[in-house]
């Protein structure tokens, strides 16, 4: 199926974008569109999204898409997507939204996490603001008529299936970063079910998880005849779409993705030992993802750009500044943290400062305390299967600065390859697709373009060994 092409719709932490990829998985250039948005973020710790809205420029930038696509008389064979993992909504009798989709980053149910049973070893998602059993708790203390009026939970990805078709669909990989889903029986989890004030029929059915649709809903089979005879499959989450469009399709390959936020992970084809400290998903029934994820990724550098004033030459001074040479210690926790942490209520602290620190030094050691969070997922994963053959990093937050990849490289002590895929999530999400309608046969068969290596440098390990214990140290005189 030579003409066979794929929409990939990739709705991300800060932007939904559409693109167009033909039978061997590459992007086509000149097609799509893409819009950013910002999660509504409130001082007691709220970080929500309009599901309206979200789906509004959702559906703006497939429309976009139609019309170039329509006008080259392409043969559009399935629509994929990916969506970030975690989104929480939902809606009453009529399918109208009842609350904002709560995003992970949205730390007020913090205070009920005690509340939530320890079902790790079986969910592989520890007790935590990011998943929907604390927000559930908090939801019906804290928003009862909202919570009472709510019929159905369920992820954005359904309820943007739900406007397109009148049906909600959500993919395994979707539904297993909830932490209701018990990854070794694929199903729900019971013991943490039955701790929550939900029942089982106000979810999705596992049965018809995973199912594509084909019969848009008449208002969109007229709006977009091209796409009306495609499979639309549900989103997978964005780092297992990510994972498997960098390329990373072993069990010896680590994906390091920093984007707003970040993770490191490997695909496995069994759960195993889940290690405390380190979550475990599903890319589908058969394959699991293991591995941490950082609240605190690009969004720091993101951050820092934001407020303070830095010099033109930050990439050439990257390059040349010792570990450690500012004299700062920093804690990165603007958002809470996950890995290894796990905890909410960690804040930012920048330790050390001086009459004499300029905002490069800043930026230069918070770089360097995002580095070696990654250290300490990379050194618990490694404990668990082994310590990788390649390391494949993607995402633009990391692949924009060459510094901040060799910083990254250093602190790991292992070469670091870079993904040249420019979506990788959305090139992720357009290789399964073509998986599933029988173009290709098997994710292996198209290989991702990789660019160049990054090695590490050995006599710098001793000064990042350092600074990982000063940051160990500094952490458990704030937060211990």
């Amino acid at each position: 199926m030579q003409d066979a092409f794929i929409v990939s719709l990739d709705v991300g932490t800060s932007s939904v974008r559409a693109l167009l990829f033909d039978s061997s998985a590459h992007q086509m250039e000149g097609y799509g569109a893409q819009v950013p948005y910002r999660i509504h973020t409130t001082p007691d710790g709220g970080a929500e999204i309009d599901p309206e809205e979200l789906a509004g420029l959702a559906i703006d930038c497939l429309d976009d898409l139609h019309r170039q696509v329509r006008n080259a008389g392409y043969n559009i064979v399935a629509v994929a997507s990916s969506a970030f993992w975690h989104s929480f909504c939902g809606v009453g009798e009529n399918g109208t939204p009842t609350l904002p989709i709560l995003h992970l980053l949205d730390i007020r149910s913090a205070a009920e996490v005690p509340r939530v049973p320890d079902t790790h070893a079986s969910t592989g998602c520890p007790a935590h603001s990011s998943y929907w059993p604390a927000k559930l708790l908090w939801l019906e203390k804290n928003r009862a008529s909202e919570f009472n009026a709510t019929r159905r939970w369920l992820s954005f990805p359904e309820y943007l299936f739900e406007k397109l078709f009148g049906r909600a669909r959500v993919s395994t990989s979707m539904a297993s970063a909830t932490g209701l889903w018990n990854q070794r029986e694929n199903d729900y989890d019971a013991a943490t079910l039955s701790a929550l004030p939900i029942r089982r029929d106000q979810l999705a059915d596992p049965s018809e998880m995973d199912q594509p649709e084909r019969d848009l809903l008449p208002e969109y089979r007229q709006m977009w005849p091209a796409f009306s005879r495609a499979a639309w499959f549900p989103s997978l989450g964005d780092g297992a779409a990510n994972h498997i469009g960098s390329g990373c399709l072993k069990p010896d390959q680590f994906s390091l993705m920093v984007g707003t936020t970040g993770a490191m992970r490997v695909l496995l084809p069994e759960a195993g030992e889940i290690p405390r400290g380190l979550w475990c998903y599903r890319l589908d029934k058969q394959r699991l993802l293991m591995g941490g994820a950082l609240s605190n990724g690009g969004e720091v550098y993101a951050w820092l750009k934001r407020t303070l004033a830095f010099p033109k030459d930050v990439e050439a001074r990257l390059d040349k500044s010792a570990p450690g040479s500012h004299g700062l210690t920093v804690l990165p926790f603007l958002a809470g943290e996950r890995s290894p942490y796990w905890r909410s209520d960690l804040r930012g602290v920048i330790a050390g400062l001086t009459l004499s620190t300029e905002p490069f030094h800043i930026l230069h050691a918070s770089l360097e305390s995002v580095a070696l969070r990654f250290r300490e997922i990379y050194t618990a994963l490694s404990a668990r299967v082994g310590a990788p053959t390649e390391v494949i990093a993607s995402g633009g937050a990391l692949l924009r600065s060459p510094g901040w990849t060799q910083m990254m490289t250093d602190v790991l002590g292992r070469t670091v390859t870079a993904s040249t895929e420019p979506e990788a999530s959305s090139r992720g999400a357009a290789l399964y697709a073509l998986h599933q309608v029988g173009v290709i046969p098997n994710l292996g068969a198209l290989p991702a373009s990789t660019g160049g290596l990054f090695e590490p440098r050995p006599e710098l390990a001793p000064a990042y060994d350092r600074l990982l214990e000063e940051q160990r140290a500094l952490f458990e005189k704030m937060f211990q």
